[in-house]
């Protein structure tokens, strides 16, 4: 099934609002930050196009920040770049009511960049709104995690 394909289904399969409790809100934006790094991985910007707000905030591990149309660009322009693992070693999310969520943990990413191959890990923090029927990310941070 295509990333976009379950993302939509994610999305539409999911009970009203007024119906949600907390775990399953929870559940759903635990699903949807696994569908961002896969999407992420794969360079999926359809996907991704999905995820995120037309507003986001998108501050980046180097404290630069980002559009949403700059970060989708920036994925068709990393030719010299490929993750080729990112998965969340751990995370917890934080709802406040039932149209905010705050997903926090760490993430790694293993891929190769200018022909070296490198593993990073970062500490994130995605900021979640339940806006129009559904789930959208309207701010992320990444901090690198230094050992």
């Amino acid at each position: 099934m295509k990333l976009a394909t379950y993302l939509l289904l994610l999305v539409c399969a999911a009970p009203r609002l007024g119906a949600q409790d907390y775990g399953e809100s929870e559940s759903k934006i635990v699903a949807l930050e696994k569908a961002w790094n896969q999407a992420y991985k794969l360079g999926d910007s359809k996907s991704l196009d999905s995820l995120l707000d037309d507003s986001v905030v998108l501050i980046n591990d180097d404290g630069s920040i980002q559009t949403k149309a700059e970060f989708l660009h920036s994925l068709k322009a990393a030719s010299t770049s490929q993750d080729q693992q990112v998965s969340p070693e751990s995370m917890t999310v934080h709802m406040h009511g039932n149209t905010v969520a705050v997903a926090a943990g760490v993430f790694q990413a293993k891929g190769v960049d200018h022909g070296k191959r490198y593993v990073r890990r970062e500490r994130f923090v995605d900021t979640w709104v339940y806006k129009n029927g559904k789930w959208v990310c309207v701010a992320t941070n990444a901090t690198p995690v230094v050992h």
